[in-house]
């Protein structure tokens, strides 16, 4: 009984233990990325949107299958020279994200700063700039982000107009 109460239920029913919760942190921790893009979306009622993506590169494809295979979650693809694991569903992002917070070291700020993308909603271009520029944040605290990231806070302040 008390093993069960130490669970988390995943959203598609998946259930991990607290010590699974512990090594995917150290995991993401270690070798993994959170990201926040920006993206054009003309469905979106101001044309943008901020999606958070966890993901996990190793060389060997076995290497990151296993945990698209235990979590029921995300997709595993070559990149480069390497294998990534890619979680792209916000509510799986969202879900995993909040189970390795508590054992995060490394990337803990960049969860925090996640989790607060993904609980805020768009009601206005105030709250999209808001969040685009938590986004942002986000990036600089990626090492490889920096140089790199095109879609920037300041792509929004271009694209809407003062009027909206």
């Amino acid at each position: 009984m008390f093993y069960t109460l130490l669970r988390m239920v995943h959203p598609v029913g998946k259930t991990i233990p607290e010590v699974q919760k512990a090594y995917l942190a150290g995991f993401i921790d270690g070798d993994g990325a959170i990201m926040a893009l920006l993206e054009r979306h003309p469905a979106k009622r101001f044309g943008f949107r901020v999606r958070i993506w966890v993901k996990a590169t190793q060389l060997r494809q076995q290497d990151v299958a296993w945990l698209r295979d235990e979590l029921g979650s995300g997709q595993v693809r070559p990149s480069r020279d390497c294998w990534e694991w890619l979680v792209k569903d916000q509510s799986d992002a969202e879900w995993l994200l909040r189970a390795i917070r508590p054992f995060a070291r490394v990337k803990a700020q960049q969860i925090d700063i996640a989790l607060q993308i993904l609980e805020h909603r768009v009601d206005s271009i105030d709250d999209l700039k808001e969040i685009a520029g938590w986004a942002d944040a986000l990036a600089a605290l990626n090492v490889r982000s920096r140089g790199r990231r095109q879609n920037t806070a300041a792509m929004i302040q271009g694209f809407v107009s003062r009027n909206d």
